[in-house]
């Protein structure tokens, strides 16, 4: 599996919508999160729009600046995955949502592509200059904390939020 991350564009509209509905009924079907919850928080019907404002590139309203990408397997020809990187961290990220935001679409989980989308991903956070990556997952995705620390994750703590203990993992890219 030849694995790349892209930039939502018309090139890819149709393996991004195709994704994006498969895990949309997924999440409706089964009470799931939505994560990267950057790839949802938008319509993708009107997919121009969806493009034009999957990016926060303006902080004043609290964000901080990040880039979206769409994990697109090329032997496949389908996205798999996204990931969102944050910029900087601002006190609730450096809480509970780190750098990286990522997820595999449900029909390509259990594959080994989150461990390299987020190999990729931080490839990206290097082209920003971030040299250290805090990455955090719930403690019972077990999934998620062990493609975490294939990609040199180590887990600095445990915090309790909202009633779930989130682990929080730094990555040094040196």
């Amino acid at each position: 599996m030849r694995l790349k991350l892209i930039k939502a564009s018309r090139e890819y509209q149709t393996p991004i919508v195709e994704m994006l509905k498969e895990w949309t009924d997924y999440n409706n079907t089964h009470g799931c999160n939505q994560s990267p919850s950057a790839i949802f928080k938008n319509d993708y019907h009107d997919f121009d729009h969806y493009v034009e404002n999957l990016e926060v590139t303006d902080s004043s309203a609290g964000l901080v600046p990040d880039s979206t990408f769409f994990c697109f397997d090329e032997d496949g020809n389908a996205c798999v995955g996204a990931v969102n990187i944050r910029h900087r961290l601002n006190e609730y990220l450096l809480k509970s949502g780190g750098h990286i935001g990522d997820g595999v679409r449900p029909s390509a989980r259990r594959k080994g592509i989150a461990t390299k989308m987020i190999g990729l991903a931080l490839e990206e956070c290097k082209k920003l200059n971030i040299d250290r990556v805090l990455m955090v997952c719930d403690k019972d995705n077990v999934g998620s904390s062990k493609s975490i620390i294939s990609n040199g994750g180590v887990l600095e703590n445990e915090v309790m939020i909202d009633g779930v203990v989130k682990q929080r993992y730094w990555i040094h890219l040196s």
